[in-house]
């Protein structure tokens, strides 16, 4: 049974139902006008985003229906509370009766087929409420799939288009250097961008997973495209400046064969200087120098990949040695240091001597003696000569504690 309102519990039902209509109005505007709808709407959709839009679709158009014929039933409301006179018992009743009861009529596509209901018409009143509740059911799963395509375009879209003027740049660079592997990659992620393009277009919510946009491959492929990118880029800089290129490998490969000369001096002076069983010996820099006509040969020849590759290693090759060369002779001028480590602290301990008393004592002037004749005599037997040295440390040192102890 339908309560009968007063005017003023009339007025502020109706009020709340269109304030709530018009809401409900504005989310679908909003809904129908969006990118993602647009897009959807538009496109010649395949796989996981057809068979979804088609759902969405339909109960949009549903929604619509349902959402014009309870509409009609708010404005009929405000229309009779607007024309309200002071004694309007009929009115406020049909009022209350619409806002209560089901007044709003739908009309379905019958189900009388798939029931075997022969009298089935397909139509139906619910309530005001029950109209609002299913349009929300409706519109949440089609909000649910329009945001998902518009966050799938919003975060490919771009990415997409950059990687593309990276290969395009790419391909045109590439143009005249006669490179068949870099081709054969560029071609291949032009494809994979072709394909990727497509999806967006086509099928966008295959790369919605898990709620987020699956942006895995756009990564792998701009990853590709750089490289890409980056190799024609390096193929196309050697090709205008391959004089320049080769001369500053020719300039690495003499810094190796002068490291090389440094380290063999630095050795020469060690074994000449110093007792030792091995020094080892810098690597060979000559077969670096050999092979730069050859890469004079292949520039001229405009064999870019071939002579980018070789003038690489060619550089890695001379960094390494000059690398090697410097650890030579680093380690053959270590013996010499320490040579000179314990003949400035021999001299240190004998002016310690000195200041304890040891002057006239043989036993330290024989110590000093022999480490002096072992430091001062080429080549040093180094490993003697420390031990002299430490010897005559530590009989000073005895001396200095007799001192103390007396």
């Amino acid at each position: 049974m339908t309560v009968l309102l007063s005017r003023e519990q009339a007025a502020a039902a109706v009020a709340t139902a269109v304030a709530e209509r018009d809401t409900i109005q504005a989310n679908l505007l909003e809904l129908d006008n969006s990118f993602g709808k647009r897009l959807l709407a538009g496109a010649a959709l395949t796989g996981e985003s057809r068979e979804r839009w088609d759902a969405v679709a339909a109960d949009l158009t549903t929604l619509w229906q349902t959402f014009d014929a309870y509409s009609a039933v708010v404005d009929r409301a405000a229309e009779l509370l607007a024309g309200l006179r002071r004694s309007a018992a009929r009115e406020l009743a049909e009022i209350s009766s619409l806002l209560s009861e089901t007044s709003v009529k739908l009309t379905r596509p019958s189900p009388a087929l798939a029931r075997g209901d022969l009298t089935g018409t397909g139509e139906a009143q619910v309530t005001l409420a029950a109209a609002v509740t299913d349009m929300r059911r409706a519109f949440a799963p089609a909000t649910a799939v329009v945001n998902a395509a518009e966050a799938v375009w919003n975060e490919t879209a771009e990415p997409l288009q950059q990687i593309g003027d990276q290969l395009a740049a790419a391909r045109q660079q590439l143009a005249g250097l006669g490179s068949d592997a870099l081709g054969q990659d560029l071609t291949a992620a032009e494809a994979d961008l072709a394909q990727l393009r497509d999806v967006l277009n086509r099928d966008p919510l295959a790369l919605w997973q898990g709620g987020r946009v699956d942006t895995l491959r756009i990564g792998r492929l701009r990853d590709r495209a750089a490289a890409a990118a980056s190799a024609a880029g390096k193929l196309a800089a050697l090709r205008d400046n391959a004089s320049a290129r080769i001369a500053a490998v020719s300039a690495a490969v003499s810094a190796a064969s002068a490291a090389r000369q440094d380290a063999i001096a630095a050795r020469d002076r060690t074994i000449a200087k110093i007792v030792v069983v091995a020094l080892p010996a810098p690597p060979d820099t000559s077969a670096l120098a050999a092979r730069l006509p050859d890469a004079q040969s292949l520039a001229a020849a405009g064999r870019w990949t071939r002579l980018a590759a070789e003038l690489d290693l060619i550089e890695e090759q001379a960094a390494t040695a000059v690398s090697q060369c410097r650890e030579a002779e680093r380690h053959a001028t270590a013996l010499l240091d320490r040579r000179e480590e314990l003949r400035g602290l021999l001299d240190a301990y004998q002016a310690r001597a000195a200041r304890l008393g040891g002057a006239e004592d043989s036993d330290l002037d024989a110590r000093h003696a022999r480490a002096k004749e072992l430091l001062w005599t080429a080549p040093c037997d180094l490993a003697a000569a420390t031990a002299a040295v430490t010897g005559y440390q530590q009989a000073v040192l005895a001396l200095g504690r007799q001192g103390v102890d007396t």
